[in-house]
């Protein structure tokens, strides 16, 4: 068991070291002043660690473990395998920009928006983490080539928008922080000026990289079927895969199709839908009407007895920082299980960008219609990411209080959105329903089109029109979807949680008979982590093995 729990703590300390931002989001603030390094001597250690870590790993002797103890060793010896797929085979860090334009801003964020040190503490780590900026975006220079237009397209609108970030919002708060430190404040004025003209630099590279970007983003069957089974511990035949995905989604339609006809059968179902947008909130209102969305989910879920909800305390709801918008319309944003200090958690909600037409805003506000808003904060706040936020507490292990598993985290918030309706929430209201089954519909068509971009030679364009036709999404909605399913080959893992979850539900209810009660199961599933659902079906069910599906 030590020889396990030191292992454990090896295989962490590597992690972080790796990945120092990650050591910051997770609440260890010795990583703060560090920056990741993907340069490629800095990936090939990388990988030679991750090998070690692999042997080490095969040499304990899991019969003499724990049961907790066993779970984690199956996880992390998963986690191995998946992280040497993405480094040796399919090596995003050769071919996709985004990933090295995007950390620079989630890194320096994560710095000043929690309070978990003074701020003049906490502004050396910033001057720190920015004067390796410009060796970050080298090697994104020296590793890159012939990425997915995709790619290279979201890249320069990220490290655009990072370069804004920098120039405005990370000088207020420095301001702020150096208080009378004038010299402190000249230290951090001349990184951050550094760190500006690399993100000039690094868009006018990947604006010249644009014409010449032909590669493809299709990971094909194989490497499809590994990363689902190594992030996910699902294992389902890929064409058995793809044919529940299409089962799935072809319910979902006929019922928000019916659900459409119930609201007004003179229209169209998309007509329906487009009517239901039409109540949307504006620029000005999108995060006030968020806001009040909190309290009429918070009553419900107290007074039908959904699930515990261990402190009264709320996260803060505001604008989607100008480096995390690829692809993201609303997310939580939590600090890490470790945290004792910062423990603000942030519930993002994506603007229209303001270079944006009058059209394009408005297909993006719609998004954001008053039924919709309701799911989407059940999903993000009550009783999804949140709630498994503040169960963290309460995860068993160190390495369940730091591995994320998709299919757990996001399976687990979408299915709430479904079953908060079983329950009662909006009273039948049919537009809560479509809403409901129109978010439903975006996941399944994730599961479709995530597929055949990657295993069936689907274009972004094929995908594009999926979305519009089948998810009734608004054309430059429908893109960027569509677009985010070729760097996320995998983001079917809403769906696929959600039908895992509801079959564990029923076995555990089967198991517990006449004492079985919703609340003790979304009780039990939470506080277990973010852990792959088959693990989670080993805790609960225990005569159940965990079959990976």
């Amino acid at each position: 068991m030590a020889d396990f729990t030191s292992f454990v703590d090896t295989y962490f300390d590597e992690l972080f070291n790796w990945a120092p931002t990650f050591g910051t989001a997770a609440g260890l603030h010795q990583y703060d002043s560090v920056l990741e390094d993907y340069s490629a001597p800095a990936i090939a250690h990388r990988i030679e660690v991750l090998k070690t870590l692999q042997s080490d790993l095969d040499r304990l002797n899991v019969n003499q473990l724990s049961s907790d103890c066993a779970i984690d060793a199956e996880i992390l010896a998963c986690q191995i395998k998946a992280e040497l797929l993405d480094l040796e085979t399919l090596k995003p860090w050769q071919n996709n920009p985004m990933q090295y334009v995007e950390l620079p801003g989630g890194s320096i964020d994560g710095l000043i928006k929690r309070d978990f040190a003074p701020k003049e503490e906490r502004l050396k780590a910033v001057i720190a983490r920015l004067r390796a900026v410009p060796a970050l975006l080298d090697a994104m220079k020296q590793n890159v080539r012939n990425p997915p237009r995709e790619f290279t397209d979201l890249a320069i609108r990220i490290s655009a928008g990072s370069s804004g970030f920098f120039k405005e919002t990370v000088p207020d708060w420095a301001k702020t922080a150096a208080g009378d430190n004038a010299e402190l404040l000249e230290t951090f004025h001349a990184a951050n000026g550094a760190a500006i003209r690399s993100f000039n630099d690094a868009t006018a590279w990947l604006e010249r990289l644009l014409p010449l970007s032909h590669g493809s983003y299709a990971i094909g069957a194989e490497n499809f079927a590994k990363k689902l089974s190594y992030e996910e511990m699902v294992d389902i035949p890929i064409d058995q895969l793809l044919e529940i995905g299409e089962r799935n989604l072809d319910k979902d339609y006929r019922d928000f199709i019916a659900t459409a006809m119930q609201i007004d059968p003179s229209r169209t179902p998309g007509e329906v839908m487009k009517m239901i947008s039409e109540d949307h909130p504006t620029e000005d209102t999108l995060i006030p009407d968020a806001q009040k969305t909190v309290d009429e989910i918070l009553e419900f879920i107290r007074r039908r007895k959904i699930v515990s909800i261990p402190s009264e305390v709320r996260p803060a709801i505001t604008e989607t920082p100008p480096y995390a918008r690829a692809g993201a319309f609303a997310m939580m944003d939590t600090p890490g299980a470790f945290e004792t200090k910062a423990t603000e958690a942030f519930y993002y909600v994506t603007p229209p960008e303001k270079e944006w037409d009058s059209t394009h805003k408005e297909e993006h506000l719609r998004l954001f219609n008053k039924p919709v808003m309701k799911i989407i904060t059940v999903h993000e706040a009550y009783p999804g990411h949140y709630i498994q936020f503040l169960f963290a507490k309460q995860f068993p292990t160190k390495t369940r209080k730091i591995i994320l598993c998709w299919s757990n985290a996001e399976g687990w918030a979408h299915y709430t959105e479904q079953m908060m309706l079983e329950e009662g929430f909006g009273n039948g209201d049919p537009r809560l329903r479509l809403a409901q089954l129109s978010e439903a519909l975006l996941r399944d068509v994730r599961w479709v089109a995530g597929m055949k971009l990657h295993t069936a030679g689907w274009t972004v364009e094929q995908g594009a029109r999926l979305f519009e036709q089948k998810a009734f999404q608004e054309p430059s909605v429908a893109y960027e979807e569509a677009r985010r399913g070729a760097y996320n080959p995998t983001y079917l893992y809403y769906s696929l949680g959600k039908l895992q979850i509801y079959k564990l539900r029923d076995d555990y209810r089967k198991a517990k008979g006449p004492s079985f009660t919703l609340e003790e199961f979304h009780n039990e599933f939470v506080r277990q982590g973010s852990i792959p659902i088959r693990m989670i079906r080993r805790i609960l069910v225990p005569d159940d093995r965990g079959r990976r599906r």
